[in-house]
């Protein structure tokens, strides 16, 4: 019998990684450019820029203060941060948002040889 284990849930993540998604939260539909990477974790220094998609004449989108502070991740996250961990030390990488969850992921890195 496979034994399951429980996703994990976002206050598990690190200050880096748990800024990520909440800034992908709120952004809900957009990009996330020139985010740095030190040491496989996502860095705020310099700031990434951010570029919204807001679609006009539809129904508003969700309440970010209605969601809960604590959670489990969805796969997405999950399969996200796992590439990042993964990425060149002075890496950046730019994530494209659907929903507030990761939808691709561009890694822009020193190639080496």
């Amino acid at each position: 019998m496979k034994a399951t284990t429980n996703p994990p849930t976002k206050q598990a993540l690190s200050s880096g990684a748990r800024r990520l998604v909440e800034l992908m939260q709120r952004i809900g539909f957009g990009r996330i450019e020139h985010l740095h990477m030190v040491g496989g974790e996502p860095t705020f220094t310099p700031m990434p820029r951010v570029v919204r998609e807001v679609k006009l004449g539809g129904a508003p989108g969700g309440d970010a203060a209605a969601r809960p502070a604590e959670f489990s991740l969805k796969q997405a996250v999950v399969e996200l941060l796992a590439e990042l961990r993964t990425t060149g030390e002075g890496s950046t990488v730019s994530i494209e948002v659907r929903h507030g969850l990761p939808h691709r992921l561009l890694v822009q890195e020193v190639a080496n040889g």
